[in-house]
């Protein structure tokens, strides 16, 4: 039977994930450290996984109204108040999802017609260009560099707006660079997104991950920006809770209501027990001036600073990132691009990391590693890597 002939064009036309690709391939080795996966290596905290558990052992397994438990969407206003500066009314202004790309389609998914453009700044997250094209819209990339510690800057901005424009995608801080933006930057691309009457769809998922005495700072915050922006945010990054698939949506009410229509038809409501250990989590960070969440940003640091010294001293150019937990190095040193490293470097020392190209063109000469892993096998990894170097007559 000739399947291609049901497949819609649009998922035949639709490439694997670049992580995913790489990792089947990976897998085949043994022996493997694997620096390219974009999960805590922490575990939930046992509060909020107890949390859940209680909700099972007392038969609280139905389903949650469509928008999330009000006490939860109660805790994430709160959140975002205290954190951002940023007010929404948890009765209609609040959707719990699963997971942030949920939220991610959702926005898109309402805001696009077939043939409207979504911009997308470049190097990003893998899962924004399909999603796009998933919803019959076209994305359309916007280079960021590395000269420019990957911001979006307005320039690059204006120069792919077009009369089909009809979102910006704003995902920092960013996956796979760590870039992250501040306040002014943010309010040069807010003048821009303003000047064209453009909705921003702003990924806020590793805003909790920021170092150097920087803050996430929200585009949501700015004056004026509120109504046009859909802030999306979960609970994977910063608080350990990848596989409870658990995010969340703001949005003006006029915008929630239209969002809440496909979300209430395709998934009905995010799972019970999730969102009850995602209470649990939100109300002992308010409780402990989310002193959890800080030890771990505080880890994290410590194998950043490492990395960029460790990757610059081995000449692999890699600027500071500032956010999430990816470093973004450049290899051309090295005479390969980012795909040809990384499979050089599995196959000669069984390092696993991510080629650049897989999150857009402009990442073709970078490769990205996670820091979420311990200090001991990112020294074990680069120590992999400098021997590949060595080899190869970069050192």
């Amino acid at each position: 039977m000739n399947y291609d002939n049901y497949v819609s064009d649009v998922v035949k036309n639709i490439k694997p994930s670049g992580i995913r690709k790489f990792f089947d391939v990976a897998a085949m080795y043994k022996d493997v450290i694997s620096l390219g996966v974009g999960e805590p290596d922490f575990v939930t905290p046992w509060e909020a996984r107890e949390a859940a558990v209680q909700s099972i052992r007392k038969g609280i397994t139905q389903y949650t109204s469509n928008s999330g438990l009000l006490q939860l969407r109660e805790a994430v206003s709160k959140y975002i108040r205290l954190q951002f500066g940023v007010e929404y009314d948890p009765k209609d202004e609040i959707v719990m999802t699963v997971g942030a790309s949920e939220a991610i389609y959702l926005a898109v998914r309402t805001l696009a017609n077939a043939g409207d453009e979504v911009i997308i700044p470049e190097p990003s997250y893998v899962s924004y260009a399909p999603g796009v094209a998933l919803c019959d819209a076209v994305p359309v990339g916007a280079p960021c560099r590395a000269e420019d510690n990957f911001v979006l800057t307005p320039e690059a901005l204006e120069k792919v707006i077009t009369p089909r424009t009809k979102a910006l995608i704003l995902p920092f801080p960013n996956n796979p660079t760590g870039a992250i933006m501040t306040k002014p930057q943010l309010e040069e691309i807010a003048k821009v997104v303003k000047k064209h009457d453009i909705i921003v769809i702003s990924d806020e998922i590793y805003a909790e991950l920021t170092y150097g005495g920087l803050r996430h700072v929200s585009i949501a915050s700015l004056d004026g920006m509120r109504e046009r922006t859909v802030l999306i945010n979960g609970f994977s990054k910063a608080f350990a809770m990848t596989g409870w698939r658990l995010g969340y949506f703001c949005a003006p009410r006029e915008l929630e209501k239209q969002m809440l229509k496909i979300h209430q038809y395709v998934i009905m409501c995010a799972p019970t027990a999730a969102q009850y250990a995602a209470l649990n989590a939100l109300n002992t960070a308010f409780e402990d001036n989310f002193a959890a969440v800080e030890e771990m940003r505080s880890q994290y640091d410590v194998r950043r600073r490492f990395l960029v010294k460790r990757l610059n001293d081995m000449k692999l150019t890699c600027f500071e990132p500032k956010g999430a937990f990816y470093v973004f190095p450049s290899v051309e040193i090295t005479g390969l691009d980012g795909e040809q490293f990384a499979e050089e470097l599995l196959a000669d020392q069984k390092v696993a990391v991510v080629p650049g190209g897989a999150f857009g063109e402009s990442g073709k000469n970078f490769i990205r590693i996670s820091y979420a892993y311990s200090l001991e096998n990112l020294k074990k990894a680069t120590d992999r890597i400098e021997v590949f170097l060595k080899k190869r007559g970069v050192l």
